[in-house]
């Protein structure tokens, strides 16, 4: 098949297919008479196989590891179960940083509210202290 019907399959853009190929995660296909890609059947699954890893936050790194351990005959599953697994932990750390930064958010946003903009005339807003305001009492 080749790379316009690939694309066309799969939902994904002849660059994208031919970025793919460079990197590794697609086996560099057979070539017609004339020169063009000439991809096997199974690179349909493949490729949908790359962007459902994508969606659910795996890296190309990561994919082209899963996949690199595939193509040598091994079930990758035990590399993808550590993979989710260092990703839910990334996750883990992320939500509790953007937590933080709420709270935080609506502590201003509560300092705000009870502002009178008469107070701001030396600092660009009361509301956000910076350390010359944070320490005066």
């Amino acid at each position: 098949m080749l790379i316009g019907e690939l694309a066309t399959r799969t939902g994904v853009s002849t660059k994208t297919l031919r970025f793919y190929e460079t990197d590794g995660l697609l086996p560099e296909p057979d070539r017609t008479p004339a020169g063009y890609r000439d991809y096997p059947h199974p690179a349909v699954d493949r490729v949908a196989f790359i962007r459902q890893a994508q969606a659910a936050g795996l890296t190309l790194a990561q994919i082209r590891e899963i996949l690199t351990i595939r193509d040598g005959g091994q079930p990758p599953c035990d590399h993808v179960a550590d993979l989710v697994d260092q990703r839910i932990g990334q996750l883990d750390r992320r939500l509790a940083e953007l937590e933080h930064t709420r709270t935080e958010l609506l502590a201003l946003r509560g300092r705000l509210a009870t502002l009178d903009p008469a107070d701001c005339r030396d600092d660009v807003c009361v509301a956000i202290p910076t350390p010359a305001t944070a320490e005066q009492p």
